[in-house]
């Protein structure tokens, strides 16, 4: 009996595009498999940089990706649709790659995909950090001020650069946040015959731009003034630029409890304020999305500053009354009601933009909005606490406590509807004389809805 074929490295299952990661070091740094994709290939699409790195033998159609790229892919793809298509990629297509958005499009079933060493794993390897305990924070087409986010005393990061001028924001961001001592290395061109490294502290950074492929590898140390801030919610009330409209530090902690957000949930936040809750909510996952709804426009710009500041720069803000500003609005995991609680068809509104699971949570300080919270409580239940904190202050050379306004809070998850009953065989004799009680309405009772309230701000109940 004849020995039995070797198996390819790669599955022969056939698929329309050949997504093949290529690296600095260009056709030497390719694995045969990929090698003889791109030798098969009749089309050949990825960047200039990437084309420019295949020899004259690969010898299918070069098209270079328009800019820009995403609104395209679906339309190119299917110009050569048929065709014995290659795609080449930066490293692993599947590591924040062109991989994603080919995937979203064709589905993985349509993709054989490649992957050659992500920068990641080689700047790892250079600077001796386990890949597990290093986190990544990417720059390509983000804001720089997503990196706020992931400072911590002690960390080590790597971050993606955008090009080359992305070293020195780094540096001037660190130095912002209080992070002047991290010492910085800028890795370029990695793995390729050109690779090269700079270093020196953000405090000091004056290194001129190098080559825009780059990653930046940051040790992050900080100054003693430097304000500290936590990976849980409950940040310092000095973290935030504000004009009292704040929820405060421990109610603020106290309800991201029990708004319980979970990686890639979505939160509206009525009545932004400051945009605390909304802020820490984005921290406590890179994927928790929130939109805050603010209508006074300075405390809109407000918030959005808060958020660049806090690592949170995806935010949306939305300037506008609730409830008529929540239309078109993607559907929230969670909503927070953070003022103007009162506001007529607010509460209706929220609670029936929620799927069923989806959490509600309202603080307030008033009395009007706290009578409505409480019928609100009666017909659908949950949960209804007061929170009180009090703070130790000098009383001449003394000490004692100062009460700040209690916070009456409700928060209440949304049940999933009942099935239609079955409709019963026969009636029994008594089944007329059965009370049965009214189905609880999610509706501002009519004494509720006419509570005075003074207008104001959504915010001003914080």
């Amino acid at each position: 009996m004849s020995p039995a074929a070797p198996q390819s490295a790669v599955p022969a299952t056939p698929s329309a595009v050949s997504v093949v990661g290529i690296g600095a070091d260009g056709w030497t740094g390719l694995s045969g498999a990929a090698r003889a994709v791109l030798l098969d290939a009749e089309v050949l699409i990825g960047g200039e940089r990437q084309l420019g790195l295949l020899p004259p033998e690969c010898a299918g159609r070069r098209v270079s990706w328009p800019s820009p790229l995403r609104p395209a892919v679906r339309g190119l793809l299917a110009e050569h649709g048929g065709r014995r298509t290659a795609v080449l990629a930066s490293g692993d297509p599947m590591f924040y790659g062109i991989g994603r958005a080919l995937t979203e499009e064709l589905g993985a079933g349509m993709l054989r995909i490649l992957p050659h060493p992500s920068s990641v794993s080689y700047a790892c390897a250079r600077l001796g950090w386990p890949v597990e305990d290093t986190e990544t924070v990417t720059l390509v087409g983000r804001p720089a001020a997503r990196l706020a986010a992931a400072l911590h005393e002690g960390r080590r990061l790597l971050v993606l650069s955008a090009d080359a001028f992305t070293p020195a924001a780094v540096a001037a961001l660190l130095r912002e946040h209080g992070f002047g001592p991290s010492r910085m290395r800028v890795l370029e061109q990695l793995g390729g015959t050109a690779e090269d490294c700079s270093e020196g502290t953000a405090d000091t950074w004056e290194h001129p731009p190098g080559d825009p492929l780059n990653v930046i590898a940051v040790d992050c140390r900080s100054t003693p003034e430097a304000l500290r801030l936590g990976a849980v919610p409950g940040l310092p009330d000095e973290a935030y630029e504000h004009d009292g409209q704040l929820t405060k530090r421990h109610v603020r902690a106290a309800t991201l409890g029990v708004l319980a957000p979970a990686p890639g949930e979505l939160l509206w936040d009525i009545g932004g304020g400051s945009g605390s809750i909304a802020a820490e909510w984005m921290r406590t996952h890179p994927s928790c999305r929130a939109v805050t709804v603010e209508r006074d426009p300075v405390r809109a710009l407000r918030i959005t500053r808060n958020a660049d500041r806090l690592g949170v720069p995806g935010l949306r803000v939305v300037t506008g009354r609730a409830p008529d500003a929540l239309s078109g609005l993607p559907v929230p995991d969670a909503v927070f009601i953070g003022g103007g609680l009162t506001a007529p068809g607010l509460l209706e509104a929220c609670w029936d933009a929620l799927p069923a699971g989806g959490r509600l949570v309202a603080n307030t300080v008033t009395l009007e909005s706290e009578a409505l919270l409480a019928e609100w409580y009666r017909r659908l239940g949950g949960d209804l606490v007061r929170l009180a904190v009090a703070h130790a202050v000098p009383v001449g050379g003394f000490t004692g406590w100062r009460q700040a306004m209690p916070v009456t809070q409700w928060s209440v998850r949304k049940p999933a509807p009942e099935p239609p009953a079955a409709a019963p065989a026969s009636v029994p004799p008594d089944a007329s004389q059965v009370s049965v009680p009214p189905v609880p309405q999610a509706s501002v009772p009519p004494d509720a809805s006419s509570a005075s309230e003074p207008s104001h701000a959504p915010g001003d109940d914080r």
